[in-house]
C-alpha cells in the first residue's frame, strides 16, 4: 500500500473549519496563532466566525485553508506520524500546492501564510473587476474543452484552468471569450456550462502579473527539498528539487492545474491510498470519480484523524 496526501483548494472555505481541531488539540491551536503572528491579523477570527464575504476573499481564503491543513498535519505528527517514512507522495490543488508543500518541509508555516497572502493579493489585482471570468464545463472531455476555447479565442483569452476529472473541466481568460466558449460548449453537447462566481479569471495569461509578484516573493524565502516529491499542478508528475518547484508554482499561475492527470499518475504509479487533509472532501470526490482503484478518505476532523493515524501507523 503506498499512500500520498493531498491538499484542498480555494472553494473549500467553510466558515468554522479548524475550530474543532483547535478546541481538542494544542498542536492545531498553535498553528492557527503563529499565522496570525505572521500575517498581523486575526486570521483565526475570521476563519472560525466568518463573515463568509471575508474569509471568501482570495487574499484569506488561500491562507486560511493552508492553515487548517497544517492544523491537521501537526496534530498527526505529535501523534507519531513521520511524513517521510509514511507517505510517498504529497500534492495539493492549486492553492493547495502550497500547503502540501509546507506540510513536506519546502517552506516555513509563516513564510506559506506569507506567500499566500500575496498571491491572494496579486491574483485578485491582476485583473479589473468585470474584465475576466470562468466557467465550469461539465460532460465533455478535455481536448473537446481545449478545441473550444482555441475556437473562442478570437473574443479574448480562453483556457482551460482546472482539469478535475469526471468529465469537469474549468475554463478561465478574457469575460467575452468565456462566455463565447460556455455558449459553444453547450451547442457541441455539454451537459452543463456553468458560469462561475469567481472574483478574477484564475489560471490564464490574464493573470501574467501575479505571476511575476510570485517569481520575485518565492525568490525571497528560504527554501528546502521536501521530504517527499509533490506532484506537481502544470507537471502532473513528481519534483523534489525545491529551485524547480519554485519556477512550476511561478507558472502555475498562469497555467492549468492537471488534476486528473495527477491522480492518473498516482493510481498508475502504486498508490493506492489518498488522504485529503484539511477542509471539505472535494478532492476525494474527484479521486472517485477519476480512478476507482485509488481510495480517497478526508481528514478534517478530530475523529477522521484518529481514525486514519490508525490505518496508517498500524
Amino acid at each position: 500500500m503506498s499512500i500520498a496526501f493531498t491538499f484542498p483548494g480555494q472553494g473549500s472555505q467553510t466558515v468554522g473549519m479548524g475550530k474543532d481541531l483547535a478546541d481538542a488539540y494544542p498542536e492545531a491551536s498553535a498553528v492557527f496563532h503563529e499565522v496570525d503572528d505572521a500575517l498581523g491579523q486575526k486570521l483565526s477570527d475570521i476563519i472560525w466566525n466568518g463573515p463568509e464575504e471575508t474569509l471568501t476573499l482570495t487574499a484569506n481564503a488561500q491562507p486560511a485553508l493552508m492553515a487548517v491543513s497544517i492544523a491537521a498535519i501537526r496534530v498527526m505528527e505529535a501523534r507519531g506520524l513521520k511524513l517521510a517514512d509514511k507517505v510517498s507522495y504529497v500534492a495539493g490543488h492549486s492553492l493547495g500546492e502550497y500547503s502540501a508543500l509546507c506540510a513536506a518541509g519546502m517552506f516555513s508555516l509563516a513564510d506559506t501564510a506569507h506567500l499566500l497572502r500575496i498571491r491572494g493579493d496579486a491574483m485578485q489585482s491582476a485583473v479589473a473587476v468585470g474584465q475576466g471570468a470562468m466557467a465550469a464545463i461539465i460532460g465533455l472531455e478535455h481536448d473537446d474543452v481545449a478545441a473550444i476555447c482555441h475556437e473562442s479565442e478570437s473574443a479574448g483569452v480562453c483556457q482551460i484552468a482546472n482539469d478535475n476529472g469526471g468529465g469537469q473541466l474549468v475554463i478561465s481568460g478574457s469575460k467575452a471569450a468565456v462566455e463565447k466558449a460556455a455558449a459553444l460548449a453547450t451547442e457541441k453537447g455539454a451537459k452543463r456550462a456553468i458560469m462561475l462566481p469567481v472574483s478574477a479569471p484564475f489560471h490564464s495569461a490574464l493573470m501574467s502579473p501575479a505571476a511575476d509578484a510570485m517569481r520575485h516573493a518565492l525568490a525571497q524565502v528560504k527554501k528546502q527539498d521536501p521530504v517527499v516529491p509533490v506532484i506537481a499542478n502544470v507537471r502532473a508528475a513528481p519534483v523534489t528539487d525545491a529551485g524547480e518547484i519554485a519556477d512550476l508554482l511561478v507558472t502555475q499561475v498562469t497555467g492549468q492545474v492537471r488534476w486528473r492527470e495527477t491522480v492518473e499518475w498516482f493510481a498508475h504509479n502504486g498508490v493506492t491510498e489518498l488522504y485529503e487533509i484539511g477542509a471539505g472532501k472535494v478532492l476525494t470526490g474527484l479521486a472517485r470519480r477519476i480512478d476507482k482503484t485509488v481510495s480517497g478518505t478526508a481528514v478534517n476532523t478530530p475523529a477522521d484523524i484518529e481514525a486514519a493515524l490508525a490505518t496508517i501507523l498500524g
